[in-house]
């Protein structure tokens, strides 16, 4: 399964994340730095030394993890709290086979928990901490769903663009063209969409946009991108039914007017990239 590593500022203290598909890790290392940062481990040490901790490392476990060991759990509860009792996180990770916990070496060595975990030892560490990482971690999240969302709106163009073009090969490219022939009737086309919806080809785009990067879809707003697929939908059907180019770029502009009329008068559309 892919992970990613994040680090982000928190109260002065770089705070990695281990995020995967499913789950995210705090490095709980980093957390401890805040009140030692010359012996983090220690303090997660002292952490793990509490009733109270084993209870919840271990009701966290008996939710989320089947192959919990019970009997190795019940035995540390038993003795945590006294004054010889001492548990490092490998040693409680190899006990009971628990998965809250990881420890990890290497460039982001140290040792993560589960999210849920990490909270509860952050606030355990400074109540202040652990709301400024609740509000960063929150923030993290917000710009991870932003740009997740702008990668669907455009993988759905892309999609659309591929069912587009497939038609055109189908449909409207004789045999034996050249590369540069082929190529110039895509063009073509993709221009019938970007008339019929922005009133402009890519050409005259650029030629009055020479200061930007990009493509005049990159610049297109949500209510645009929605439009644009159902026009690639709609164009590769008109192509399909053998319609002239002139006259499928008259019906889909009429069509973009009649649904761009409708997008925009939903509020719900607009929401989406917000």
């Amino acid at each position: 399964m892919a992970t990613k590593n994040t680090k982000i500022a928190v109260k002065g203290i770089e705070v990695t994340f281990v995020q995967t598909q499913q789950e995210d890790f705090i490095c709980i290392t980093d957390i401890a730095k805040f009140k030692n940062p010359e012996a983090p481990r220690d303090i997660i040490k002292n952490w793990m030394r509490s009733k109270n901790t084993i209870e919840l490392l271990g009701l966290w476990e008996k939710l989320n993890n089947p192959d919990f060991k019970q009997v190795e759990f019940d035995l540390f509860k038993n003795e945590a709290g006294y004054n010889h009792f001492v548990l490092s996180p490998q040693k409680w990770i190899s006990a009971t086979n628990a998965i809250g916990l990881q420890s990890k070496s290497g460039r982001y060595g140290g040792t993560y928990a589960h999210s849920d975990i990490a909270l509860e030892f952050a606030s355990w560490v400074s109540v202040e901490f652990k709301f400024y990482l609740i509000k960063e971690f929150q923030r993290l999240k917000q710009e991870e769903h932003k740009g997740l969302e702008w990668n669907i709106k455009r993988q759905l163009t892309k999609i659309n663009y591929r069912i587009h073009t497939d038609a055109i090969r189908q449909n409207l490219i004789p045999q034996n063209l050249s590369k540069q022939q082929v190529s110039f009737v895509y063009a073509s086309e993709a221009d019938v969409l970007n008339m019929a919806l922005f009133g402009k080809t890519a050409a005259q785009w650029r030629e009055a946009n020479s200061d930007k990067e990009g493509n005049i879809r990159d610049y297109a707003n949500v209510s645009q991108l929605v439009c644009l697929a159902n026009l690639e939908n709609l164009n590769a059907v008109l192509i399909e039914e053998g319609l002239p180019q002139a006259e499928r770029l008259t019906r889909l502009n009429q069509i973009a007017i009649a649904q761009m009329k409708i997008l925009l008068e939903d509020k719900s559309v607009g929401r989406i990239g917000g």
